[in-house]
């Protein structure tokens, strides 16, 4: 364990009370979501990130378990001084419905038999997934999210979140993914099933109560699908033609070569920590994926909000840079604020969980660029000027803050009151928010960047600005101590 990291953390759970309606139309009761955070949530709750991972992640993202020998998978940006720094943010990650870390799965019991639910466990889709992650945000009692992150199957999530819930995210960071599965990947994830299926320990699903788990199949369905995780290049530098511990080939179907001994180990690993069924829906809600409207992912996308910072990888062929691009060509025609980086390593597709530096500078120049839009806070206090100072003195009391702008009927910005200007009136014994309130007041806009405005309130000492649209009309407010809190 490094200083950088978030130290030994735990796992939590939550119940969920409704159930959840699942796009098949299928309804699940009695779902419980695993999850983790790291770093506190502050007091506007507009620091808050969510990590989605990948199709055998799981919550466990970042610092140690105790007893663990091994961080959590997305270890190298999430902690101390990193890009998605725990002494700044509030970071999110929940283990997907479907999975077998913690959150409701086949593995799980089914309330109405008592028993696993095996391979009556409901189709799921990435869109159910992100229907739980949802609760989960709610639960925090948080409106809007920072940023939502994810690579591969997270990515999916994160393009989910963009277009389901376009309010509830302020940036989102899709990684190394497609908007749709294409045929060759949903055949990558076919071909895994029926390694699955063939296995007769699987029992048609029903192997939870046999003692035999279907360690065949689902060793070869991990063998399959790490070679499309990799690179040749990758494989070539690690692993050549060398001979795996002789030095001569066999002639026969013992194991030759280190590539060979390298994906039965992973094979072997793997049936060790995920379960099959899992293995079975999760792949499956992967190839249903596809945000395209009317064959057109232009349409898909018509209603983003959120400002993208799309991330490929060059010699990712599993979800190749191309896959991304036409992501970012749909969000550009919809005039959607969108940048693109390519991840350049010989890691292929697994290089978003390898590659430290890139990453951290990818993440945190796009983290860094902030609006006064990203900051301000929304649902604010206003008051018109033919009220009185009394009033003004309630609202400043009841909400719990020192400035108040003031508008005319139809939100125009005229001035602000502050505390200081309620000071004012109690010496110059005036009950007219007229004679007190700041006439000639500063203001910004929404697409103003922080360090405009922060140069502005430094200048003219202010430690308060109401944002503004084109018309004139108060949409928010930002302080000091927002971007202190961002700088700090």
């Amino acid at each position: 364990m490094t200083e950088e990291s978030v130290g030994i953390v735990e796992t939590k759970y939550l119940d969920i009370a409704e159930p959840i309606k699942l796009d098949s139309g299928e309804v699940l009761e009695n779902v419980t979501v695993a999850y983790e955070t790291y770093g506190e949530l502050n007091k506007e709750k507009s620091n808050a990130i969510l990590i989605c991972h990948a199709l055998t992640g799981d919550a466990h993202a970042a610092g140690w378990h105790k007893g663990d020998k091994k961080a959590g998978w997305w270890e190298i940006v999430i902690g101390p001084g990193k890009a998605l720094d725990s002494e700044k943010y509030f970071i999110i990650c929940s283990n997907v419905l479907g999975g077998c870390k913690g959150t409701t799965g086949p593995s799980s019991i089914n309330p109405k038999t008592g028993k696993p639910y095996g391979i009556d466990f409901p189709v799921i889709t990435i869109g159910d997934m992100v229907k739980v992650q949802k609760k989960l945000v709610e639960h925090f009692k948080i409106d809007q999210l920072n940023t939502i992150i994810g690579g591969s199957m997270g990515g999916m999530q994160v393009l989910e979140w963009m277009v389901r819930h376009p309010k509830m995210m302020k940036k989102a960071i899709p990684i190394a993914t497609a908007a749709m599965s294409s045929p060759q990947q949903i055949a990558f994830n076919e071909v895994g099933r029926q390694s699955i299926f063939s296995d007769p320990d699987w029992n048609n699903g029903n192997y939870y109560e046999t003692g035999k788990v279907p360690e065949n199949g689902l060793s070869l369905a991990r063998m399959i699908a790490h070679i499309t995780y990799l690179s040749d290049e990758s494989m070539d530098i690690k692993f050549g033609r060398d001979l795996q511990d002789k030095d001569e080939i066999s002639y026969d179907f013992t194991i030759d070569f280190q590539v060979e001994s390298y994906l039965k180990h992973q094979g072997e690993t793997f049936v060790k920590r995920f379960d099959a069924n899992s293995y079975l829906f999760i792949t499956k809600a992967v190839d249903l994926f596809d945000l395209s409207v009317n064959d057109s992912l232009i349409d898909g996308f018509k209603c983003v909000e959120s400002k993208v910072n799309v991330i490929s990888v060059d010699s990712d062929w599993l979800y190749p840079t191309e896959q991304s691009t036409e992501i970012v060509t749909a969000l550009n025609a919809n005039n959607i604020e969108t940048s693109f980086s390519e991840i350049k390593s010989n890691y292929g597709h697994d290089a978003f969980l390898i590659e430290k530096g890139q990453l951290n500078h990818i993440l945190s120049k796009f983290l860094s660029e902030n609006l006064v839009e990203d900051l301000m806070m929304e649902n604010i206090v206003t008051i018109t000027d033919d009220a009185d100072v009394p009033e003004a003195a309630r609202l400043m009391l009841d909400r719990h803050v020192t400035h108040i702008p003031v508008v005319t009927n139809d939100y125009k910005l005229i001035g602000i009151v502050t505390s200081w200007d309620l000071s004012k009136s109690i010496a110059t014994n005036s009950d007219n928010l007229k004679d007190i309130m700041t006439k000639t007041v500063k203001y910004c806009h929404a697409d103003d960047t922080i360090e405009d405005i922060s140069r502005m309130m430094r200048k003219f000492d202010i430690s308060c600005l109401p944002v503004v649209d084109e018309d004139m009309k108060v949409v928010g407010l930002i302080t000091t101590d927002q971007i202190s809190n961002l700088l700090s």
